[in-house]
């Protein structure tokens, strides 16, 4: 192994241990974001309100599309993954009422 291939093969590692903490931190934080959905979905249901909230969904969706740009990410692929998200906590709002 050349000096420079074993260098590069450090850099991999490192890059790859911060790739390897950061989906930790996706994991834990969609875990602490979905405790507070589920409690926002059984109070939803409690009070005989409508799973799904339109007009939050659309602000928070430009909102996530500005906080991707100042992130340097694409903004379209925040906006699926949160539509995604919303999706999913719909669907377990949804389950609360049944």
């Amino acid at each position: 192994m050349t000096d420079d291939t074993a260098r590069a093969a450090a850099i991999l590692k490192e890059h790859r241990e911060s790739i390897d903490r950061l989906d930790a931190i996706l994991v834990y934080t969609l875990g602490e974001r979905f405790k507070h959905t589920q409690a926002v979905g059984r109070l939803k249901a409690a009070h005989d309100l409508p799973p799904s909230d339109p007009k939050r969904e659309e602000v928070q969706i430009a909102r996530l599309e500005e906080l991707a740009l100042a992130a340097d990410l694409d903004p379209e692929f925040a906006k699926a993954f949160l539509n995604f998200i919303i999706q999913e906590v719909i669907r377990h709002h949804k389950k609360h009422q049944a």
